[in-house]
């Protein structure tokens, strides 16, 4: 059952001129909102680089893991504030592996309390898939009749790339912000060859949240929303955490349809943080795997070139 799920998966990206929502699924959203949304990069007032891993369907046979590295940091140019920053992911699921190098960048205008940002992606997107790795596994031929003949599926190591082009906008005031994106503007298309091709679709993520101190000023909740479509598909997260003197933190969160979500983190100190998250499935899927796991490693710190100095602190919504 676990190889007929594997072969669903694969079918379901790639037949000739392919389509699916092709892009990471993280539960941490909320740690590092430029992951998804350039107008989030330099938020903070820090410069903030952050490692975000996650084991897709612990035990599920090519059920595959992603990769998330970014920095970004605040920019003053005379009297206007700016954000530059770097994202790379490498999502990877049964025998295909999915890129994205991209170059950030924010505009940021004072409104009414808060700040306004504009935001663009700039960069590539890849689609790998190692047919020559496919070779080397015993496909029952009564089962896929067509797999081994179908000349759309390479049996050789594939690779097609394409330039991409993100857009965001994103406003913040001191205890609440919201963001909107629309990654893939350009919907680019990557070719396998003269035969095969992948078109990447647009996608549109939504997010908001709020901080609000509780009776005690020690306790903190934030609750947040995150909303990503294709317009065909809807992935729907509400979560809520409760933070503790700024130092440790746990929550739930619910994928609707997907998962139950535990996170719990901690602030180490000097500008460190580390997260964690555990999706249990709600669906039949919980029976072929013992969840999907989540770390996110963040380190905040501002350098002070005059002082010669470097100074840490919380990030706000963290």
């Amino acid at each position: 059952m676990k190889r007929k799920v594997i072969f669903l998966l694969f079918l379901s990206v790639f037949s000739g001129s392919a389509y699916s929502q092709f892009d990471a699924q993280v539960s941490q959203y909320m740690l590092n909102n430029v992951e998804f949304n350039p107008a989030a990069a330099g938020e903070s007032g820090m410069i903030d680089a952050t490692l975000h891993y996650r084991i897709n369907w612990l035990g599920f046979p090519g059920a595959g893991s992603t990769n998330i590295a970014s920095i970004n940091t605040p920019i003053k140019i005379g009297d206007s504030k700016h954000a530059i920053g770097l994202r790379f992911i490498d999502d990877k699921v049964g025998w295909l592996s999915n890129e994205a190098y991209h170059l950030q960048y924010a505009y940021k205008k004072p409104l009414g309390a808060g700040v306004l940002s504009f935001g663009a992606d700039l960069g590539f997107i890849t689609l790998g898939f190692t047919g020559d790795s496919l070779n080397n596994h015993t496909i029952d031929s009564q089962e896929y009749p067509y797999f081994t003949t179908d000349t759309e599926v390479p049996n050789v190591s594939v690779i097609g790339s394409g330039f991409d082009l993100g857009l965001g906008l994103w406003y913040s005031e001191k205890s609440w912000y919201t963001g909107l994106s629309y990654a893939h503007l350009n919907q680019p298309t990557l070719s396998w060859g003269n035969t095969s091709e992948y078109k990447q679709y647009s996608i549109v993520f939504a997010t908001a949240g709020f901080s609000k101190e509780l009776a005690d000023p020690k306790y903190v909740i934030k609750p947040s929303v995150f909303i990503k479509s294709d317009f065909t598909i809807w992935d729907i997260n509400m979560s809520a955490r409760v933070e503790y003197d700024n130092k440790f933190w746990g929550g739930l969160s619910y994928r609707y349809g997907d998962a139950v979500i535990l996170m719990a983190g901690l602030n180490i100190g000097s500008g460190l943080s580390l997260g964690y998250s555990v999706d249990l499935s709600t669906n039949k899927l919980i029976t072929s795997n013992w969840g999907s796991h989540e770390f996110v490693l963040q380190y905040s710190f501002e350098y002070v070139f005059a002082k010669s100095s470097t100074k840490y602190k919380s990030i706000r919504f963290l």
